[in-house]
């Protein structure tokens, strides 16, 4: 349980954790609105017919903790090999899966979700390029929908945005450069554009 205890406690951290981000732009244009797709969805997915499954009992206690589903695909040489297209993991030993894990064509993973709180739902969507993150959504509000997201580039966080209302807008965003906020716009009056600027003392130029 100890060891459980402390794996749930660092991914509950990591997630909530978030720092902000910004974009390689000023920021003094007006921001564009992130629509963001649901989020909200049961975790564990039903298994496509060209789907195969392996389950795994990690912890040895007769209950699968892995399942890994594999495609058929083709190589480079044009024959067919075994592709992994995602994997769901169990990390509290409760049955349910709690990290939903999907892989690109190279097996790199390409999509990640977690439901932190364990209620089968998702929470918070990782997205990968090449084996990187480059985008990670939230549901902050419990309105079904994303309502933060932060960006990065090169593995560094560059923008983040908040829907602080619930009302399908971004209209808060933080601008971030050399690891630290540069400045933060917001839009005081909900029509898309920022109506208030702060910089950071701190920052550079």
């Amino acid at each position: 349980m100890t060891c459980f205890k402390t794996f749930r406690m660092t991914l509950l951290g990591a997630a909530l954790t978030f720092a902000g981000c910004a974009t390689t732009e000023s920021g003094e244009k007006k921001p564009t609105t992130t629509e963001g797709d649901q989020v909200t969805e049961n975790i564990r997915q039903k298994q496509s017919g060209d789907e195969k499954v392996a389950e795994f009992d990690l912890n040895k206690d007769k209950k699968t903790d892995v399942w890994t589903y594999t495609v058929v695909a083709k190589n480079a040489e044009g024959k067919d090999v075994e592709r992994i297209a995602r994997k769901d993991l169990d990390i509290n030993w409760d049955g349910k899966v709690d990290i939903a894990r999907q892989y690109d064509e190279k097996e790199q993973i390409s999509r990640e979700a977690l439901d932190l709180d364990f209620d089968g739902k998702v929470d918070e969507v990782i997205f990968y390029e090449k084996g990187l993150v480059v985008r990670k959504e939230r549901d902050l509000s419990s309105s079904g929908k994303p309502s933060l997201w932060v960006f990065y580039e090169k593995g560094q966080i560059v923008r983040k945005e908040r829907d602080t209302n619930a009302d399908g807008k971004v209209d808060y965003w933080e601008y971030w450069e050399n690891n630290q906020v540069d400045r933060i716009g917001e839009d005081l009056d909900g029509d898309g554009n920022v109506d208030k600027w702060t910089k950071n003392p701190d920052g550079e130029g």
